[in-house]
């Protein structure tokens, strides 16, 4: 964008690496899971930069994070930016983490050109919204906008048997009071995690929504005995009535295709042991679709075929749902706004929906809600060769910026 670009991109770009030196793991990745020692760093720095720009900090009793620009009337609705600072396992330096490093650099623009607005503009670092360590995702958001009560979230634990609350106690991020609500707006920029803005060539999504998540956990209980001894046809083994299962799973998904996704993402035999028929398996699956009733229809088939599976002799088959997102429609106010400014600043968007889940499906429950994303490599994302290039990240930040002018 030149000599007449909106924002500063060294800056921002400056703090995005400095960012991902907390956490940074020797494959050129980010290990920063929520209330983790690394999160606390990362907390403390994001803290640290928001004193620098003088913005009055508050954290909520849940760890989320406010850092307020006043408007010329203190009483207002606020504008909310940002995102969540936490990462997956094996994460990139782009997740997240550029959605709250924008905000900040859209504030300090805004402080930078002396610019008066009436509603004030809160940068946002939610909590846990990967929900890699404590299940389920978007912890925090969800907390904010009343979907998750704070005991609930606090009883969370991870695999390790450690205690959501504790650990918030522990890093010393557990606020006293809960944020206001007066909320004007909520923006999000985010890097797709698609190929599709790239393959297009094209420089911001308008996203739309977000698809509808249901997250179950898969028991089947069979027998364990030993390898050699036992007769196959003698055998109560949950490994054989995986296979059929994962069969029926993946035919049943591609029946609602293109829209349908599905992953299995962990499959665990118990007790582990090469030379023993398995006496549980356990599985995750992670479905995904835009239409609700089409998500509560795989939901009846899945539970049907279990049932019919549990009237035979042999392994029983267990479907636990552990979180339903709904598929959440975005505010026209926000899309508009955000076409408007891409517009304005002679960049090519489209409309797009999301297919991960975001902080903003809480936030689009209570206030009108947009994301802008940004084209990422090969819509790779939740992996160490996560990369969003400068110009893209420039121009997006950019329509964030134009679109928060015109809300405030």
């Amino acid at each position: 964008m030149g000599s007449d670009a909106v924002i500063d991109i060294d800056r921002l770009m400056g703090r995005l690496f400095r960012m991902a030196e907390v956490g940074a793991t020797d494959d050129g990745g980010v290990k920063r899971l929520a209330l983790s020692d690394e999160d606390r760093e990362a907390r403390n720095l994001f803290s640290e930069w928001c004193r620098e720009l003088g913005l009055k900090l508050h954290i909520d009793p849940l760890g989320n994070m406010f850092a307020r620009k006043e408007g010329s009337n203190p009483g207002a609705p606020a504008l909310l930016v940002g995102s969540h600072l936490d990462s997956q396992p094996s994460g990139g330096k782009y997740d997240g983490t550029l959605g709250v490093l924008a905000g900040l650099e859209v504030v300090q623009r805004l402080i930078d050109e002396n610019i008066e607005h009436t509603h004030p503009v809160e940068v946002v670092n939610w909590t846990n919204e990967e929900g890699a360590r404590f299940a389920p995702a978007t912890t925090g958001s969800g907390y904010y906008t009343g979907e998750f009560s704070l005991d609930f979230a606090r009883s969370l634990t991870d695999r390790n048997g450690k205690r959501f609350g504790d650990e918030l106690d522990r890093i010393r991020y557990s606020g006293s009071s809960d944020h206001h609500k007066k909320i004007k707006a909520c923006l999000e920029l985010h890097i797709e995690q698609g190929p599709v803005l790239e393959s297009e060539n094209i420089a911001i999504g308008v996203v739309t929504g977000v698809q509808g998540i249901r997250w179950y956990e898969v028991q089947i209980r069979g027998s364990e005995t030993h390898a050699g001894p036992t007769p196959m046809e003698m055998r109560i083994d949950p490994v054989q009535v995986l296979y059929p299962f994962l069969e029926y799973l993946y035919a049943t998904t591609a029946s609602h295709s293109p829209d349908a996704r599905v992953t299995v993402g962990s499959i665990i035999t118990e007790p582990g042991s090469i030379n023993t028929v398995p006496g549980n398996v356990a599985c995750t699956i992670d479905f995904r679709h835009p239409d609700g009733d089409v998500i509560q229809s795989v939901d009846k088939s899945l539970q049907h075929w279990c049932d019919e599976m549990n009237s035979e002799r042999g392994p029983e088959i267990l479907l636990n749902e552990t979180w339903y997102s709904a598929p959440v429609k975005f505010h026209d106010l926000c899309m508009e706004g955000i076409e408007q400014a891409a517009m304005l600043l002679s960049l090519p968007s489209r409309r797009i929906i999301s297919g991960a889940g975001h902080d903003s499906m809480y936030l689009a429950r209570v206030a009108p809600t947009g994301m802008i994303f940004i084209p990422c490599r090969d819509g790779i994302s939740h992996n160490v060769n996560e990369y969003a290039d400068p110009k893209d990240i420039e121009a997006g930040v950019s329509v964030l910026f134009e679109a928060v002018k015109s809300l405030i």
